[in-house]
């Protein structure tokens, strides 16, 4: 697996191409925003019909990092469910299918804004998580150095010799990373907006999901002013 070496707070860390981070020396994957159960979640409130798959398509990208890392403990950095009803509604056989995948491992399913407690699914549930230095929420805080949170599916634009292109993200700076939605059909959150520019400080890098992850500068040119509106679409 080609990943990318990051250190963060002292540490070591690997981004993964899925949008997956890996921390060798405690043997702990993360990963964050899965939003199983969206299209059942749309239906269920009449918008716009999704095709009915994507919560295997994104357990199956997790069973590959699984296997790639063999991770003790993985940590979900919440909005894992669209919500407590679609944690309800999975299939027997996605619940099947992630019961595979926590055994014999500590998994952590940290509190989002999605899913604001704990839900009928095996592992430890919290608001936070800390380890060693690092510290693992949903949302970012201004409270402290060392913390990894998702909640805003960052994607980074950038400018190559073949064009354009724009692929979801992870962002650092010297204090706080923010990982990418890891589940499909989620939307994504420009990282020139306000909402994520504000947070970052001057010299973060955007990380770009590609094979291998790329760490390129934090884009911030012409920053946008409708991060609560773009948040608000997202469900976020």
């Amino acid at each position: 697996m080609n990943t990318l070496a990051l250190t963060f707070a002292n540490t070591q860390l690997l981004a993964l191409p899925s949008g997956a981070l890996y921390w060798p020396d405690e043997a702990l994957l993360c990963v964050s925003d899965l939003h199983l159960g969206k299209s059942e979640r749309m239906a269920r409130r009449g918008g716009a019909l999704l095709p009915p798959y994507e919560g295997r398509e994104t357990l199956d990208k997790l069973a590959r990092d699984i296997a790639a890392t063999t991770p003790s403990t993985v940590v979900c950095l919440g909005d894992s469910f669209d919500d407590a009803r679609a944690a309800d509604a999975l299939e027997p056989a996605l619940l099947d299918a992630l019961g595979v995948l926590m055994a014999g491992r500590d998994w952590i399913w940290i509190e989002g804004n999605h899913e604001a407690g704990p839900v009928a699914v095996p592992g430890r549930h919290l608001l936070a998580f800390r380890r060693a230095g690092l510290v693992f929420r949903h949302i970012a805080e201004d409270k402290e150095n060392g913390e990894i949170s998702g909640h805003y599916h960052p994607k980074a634009r950038v400018e190559t010799r073949a064009g354009a292109i724009s692929r979801r993200c992870f962002l650092k700076d010297a204090r706080r990373l923010i990982m990418p939605a890891y589940g499909a059909f989620t939307g994504s959150l420009d990282c020139c907006d306000t909402a994520l520019a504000e947070l970052m400080e001057p010299d973060a890098l955007a990380v770009l999901l590609s094979d291998p992850p790329l760490a390129v500068p934090m884009p911030r040119a012409a920053a946008k002013r409708d991060g609560t509106r773009r948040m608000r679409r997202l469900g976020a």
